[in-house]
């Protein structure tokens, strides 16, 4: 029994100490540590009972087994690493092999570090998207600016109705695209959408009086075998700034119908394409599409590209406020469509409506000015416009184009006699300034920022044309087509006439001459033309490359028809050689193919020269409509 009480006491002792070192648990984590060690010393130190006394206990004798394993030489208590909590409540649940990594990564410190980088990040990711925006608008404002000062807008138009006008014109032009491929659908879509906004009195047709339904067709005399078409508006309360831009979108307008003229637009895939390529009954062998392009459109899916043609100069021709000049160039625009359709009496009966138009704007005094049976003026004109002499012209071209050239040889004479008989006033040429760099750096700014205002009024044609460098080059391009109308009618003879009649001969000679004498003076004028007068550069580049392609076409014919003429001469004297036979014609077959010989390498050495200068005037026009510097007294 005593043994069983000394056991009791130090099972009450050490139970004692268990609680106070449980107890202590909770204390700080340095403390606990050193109550561990004293409570395992503790333990150590205990007395440990004698062997042969526990063994000499009798059997019965009841022996408490949890004394026996308190009193064990191993500590039941597991060996924890430093730091290690051992409540389950105060961890956290782990995602994954290396949460305690990321734990002990992710301090106070360093949250705090990531919190202000991913700040500045988007800061700075703010600046750089709104510079961007910046830099986009910026860039939109100088290219509308640019395009602004090429194709000037009516003030008094929205801003999206100037938009549309400049997208339409920038679109007409050949070198937009990189393939030189126009696309005709958009800018008629384009031209369409501005007409519209132009002729709503909600939007920029303020004012603007719209005919009734019983008039809004009228019937256009002489054509015939168009029929109806709707008539113009009363633009005449409109500003001038407003009717010329009008006047520019609906010839704009008429020029995309010319060119969309048998075009079909899909409506199930709004796409336009040629009508050849359309599969249907009006179309029984359409033409195979392209390859790579879209499956071709079918007929009842298909409605007209455009509109016709005739709408736009039809309201040209019958609105109320355009002037004379504006009338007669859709007068002649829409003669020379008819004449490409085949219509060539409606085309004749719209070149008399252009004269009519022309003389109507005449001084009274000058009733006797042109013959309206002939279309020729009169030498004895007192008073000639320039809207007579452009009308009068087309009608003989108009001539000569349908087979009657003794009908257009007199119009093209008269006029180049009314063109010779103006005066050429003197102007003198003002005084070169000298400008400093300071001042030419003012001038460009000044030009740079503020914008240029509206361009004034074109003539209207009824005044009388003056003899300018422009002037002299119409008549170089009229003298041309009296050369190419004389030396066409000189092939009808046969080639044996050729050979042996004088007057065939020198008819040749003289459609050759007038040639010749066009692309001498067209190339004189051009290279002392002002490079800032770029509609009248143009007018003589063009006559120059007609004259050359002229000139050298009928060199060639003619020398192809000498080299046969010798042949022939040749043969016939080796068959039928006798004593009044000669070889005289023979030589004189043989001097006049040198001549030509020598007259083809001079047109050819010619061309070589005249294609140098057309080339520099193609790069000088290009040059001058993609750059913004356009104005030359900056650089003078």
């Amino acid at each position: 029994m005593s043994i069983r009480i000394v056991l009791l006491g130090d099972l009450s002792t050490m139970i004692r100490s268990e609680s106070t070192s449980m107890y202590s648990f909770g204390r700080s984590k340095s403390q606990t540590f050193f109550d561990v060690e004293s409570r395992s010393s503790a333990v150590s130190k205990a007395p440990t009972p004698h062997p042969q006394r526990i063994s000499s206990l009798p059997h019965n004798t009841a022996v408490d087994t949890t004394v026996l394993f308190l009193l064990s030489k191993s500590s039941p208590r597991p060996e924890l690493p430093y730091l290690y909590t051992s409540s389950r409540l105060t961890q956290a649940p782990s995602y994954g092999p290396y949460q305690s990594q990321l734990s002990r990564f992710l301090t106070t410190e360093r949250k705090q570090h990531l919190k202000q980088e991913t700040k500045q990040f988007l800061k700075y990711l703010f600046y750089v998207h709104v510079g961007l925006v910046s830099l986009g608008l910026l860039v939109a404002l100088v290219s509308v600016e640019v395009y602004e000062r090429r194709y000037q807008t009516p003030p008094e138009w929205t801003f999206r109705s100037r938009n549309i006008f400049r997208a339409a014109r920038k679109i007409e032009e050949p070198d937009y695209s990189a393939s030189g491929i126009i696309e005709w659908p958009d800018i008629d879509n384009n031209y369409a959408s501005l007409l519209s906004r132009l002729e709503d009195p909600d939007v920029d047709g303020k004012d603007l009086e719209l005919p009734a339904n019983d008039q809004d067709r009228v019937w256009v005399f002489g054509l015939r075998r168009l029929g109806f078409t709707r008539k113009g508006l009363d633009i005449s309360m409109k500003s001038e700034e407003w009717r010329r831009g009008y006047y520019a979108a609906l010839m704009g307008a008429a020029r995309a119908a010319e060119h969309l003229d048998q075009w079909v637009s899909d409506r199930s895939r709004g796409m336009s394409c040629p009508r050849e390529y359309m599969i249907g009954p009006s179309n029984p062998r359409p033409k195979p599409v392209p390859y790579g392009a879209s499956s071709p459109p079918l007929e009842e899916n298909c409605d007209p590209a455009s509109e016709p043609p005739q709408t736009f100069y039809t309201k040209i021709l019958t609105s109320t406020g355009f002037t004379s000049g504006q009338r007669l160039d859709a007068a002649l625009a829409y003669g020379d469509y008819l004449d490409w359709k085949g219509l060539h009496e409606s085309a004749e009966e719209m070149y008399d409506w252009g004269l009519d138009i022309a003389m109507g704007a005449l001084p009274l005094e000058t009733n006797h000015t042109v013959d309206t049976q002939t279309g020729i003026i009169s030498s004895d004109a007192i008073y000639v416009s320039d809207n007579l002499l452009k009308a009068a012209n087309a009608l003989a071209v108009h001539h000569a184009q349908t087979g009657r050239p003794s009908t257009a040889l007199p119009i093209f004479l008269s006029v180049l006699r009314a063109r010779k008989q103006l005066s050429l006033p003197h102007v003198p040429a003002p005084p070169g300034e000298e400008h400093s760099r300071v001042q030419r750096l003012l001038a460009f700014a000044k030009w740079l920022l503020i914008s240029p205002s509206y361009p004034p009024p074109p003539p209207t044609g009824d005044e009388a044309p003056i003899r300018n460098p422009k002037a002299i080059c119409e008549e170089a391009a009229i003298m041309a087509h009296v050369g190419e109308i004389l030396f066409a009618s000189s092939q009808d003879r046969t080639q044996q006439s050729f050979a042996h009649d004088p007057k065939t001969l020198q008819q040749q000679q003289s459609g050759l001459s007038w040639t010749r004498d066009a692309v001498d003076i067209s190339e004189s004028t051009l290279s002392t033309m002002n490079l800032n007068d770029v509609d009248e550069r143009q007018t003589c580049a063009e006559c120059l490359r007609s004259g050359m392609e002229n000139w050298l076409a009928m060199v060639r014919k003619i020398l192809k028809e000498e080299q046969t003429i010798t042949a022939t001469t040749g043969q016939k004297i080796a068959t039928r050689r006798s004593w009044f036979w000669s070889g005289h014609d023979v030589e004189n077959a043989e001097v006049n193919k040198g001549k030509w010989d020598h007259e083809l390498q001079f047109v050819n050495e010619r061309l070589s020269h005249v294609q140098e200068l057309l080339s520099r005037e193609d790069a000088l026009r290009k040059a001058r409509g993609a750059s913004l510097l356009r104005n030359g007294m900056i650089f003078s």
